[in-house]
């Protein structure tokens, strides 16, 4: 499939439209420079398994496809799952901040192991072996220093911990 087709998978959208659509979504995403760069922009075959011509990427770009699709998707009600965990810590910002910006209107629902891109959450729960263990914001939870704060913490460390290798010069 193109990356036109993958961003606009399901969705039936009209032909005068798609195009808008699909750059949109992708500048929204943070993948349209790349996109634009393969030989035939969004109409460029992904993978190689297919189509000689293909294009292979990153599995962060192609990550980035796949959000595309929830911005061109017209629905009340959008899922992220794991949005971000492919991606550094600048442009997984970026990608958050133009998803709350782009979904105002939206309901959001966000599936992560990343607690940084739940802290903005108007609410969170914390599930361990299907049952929810925590719930209520993420000030509330760190007030409670429970699970969720204890996770928080230790993800907060290791960040700055893989920060401080770089200055070092010790991460590759």
């Amino acid at each position: 499939m193109s990356v036109a087709d993958n961003v606009t998978l399901g969705e039936d959208i009209p032909a005068d439209q798609r195009e808008q659509i699909v750059v949109d979504a992708l500048k929204l995403s943070g993948v349209y420079d790349r996109v634009m760069s393969l030989p035939n922009g969004i109409d460029t075959t992904l993978t190689r398994e297919f189509d000689d011509n293909g294009a292979v990427l990153s599995g962060g770009e192609f990550q980035k496809i796949v959000v595309s699709r929830a911005f061109a998707r017209q629905c009340p009600i959008k899922v992220f799952d794991e949005p971000s965990s492919a991606l550094d810590p600048i442009a997984e910002y970026k990608l958050f901040d133009n998803i709350l910006k782009a979904c105002r209107q939206n309901t959001l629902l966000f599936i992560s192991h990343r607690l940084s891109s739940v802290q903005n959450a108007d609410h969170v729960f914390l599930l361990e072996n299907g049952q929810v263990r925590e719930e209520g914001t993420h000030r509330e939870l760190m007030k409670k220093k429970g699970i969720y704060a204890d996770m928080y913490q230790k993800q907060a460390e290791n960040y700055l911990a893989d920060k401080s290798k770089q200055k070092e010069g010790i991460w590759a």
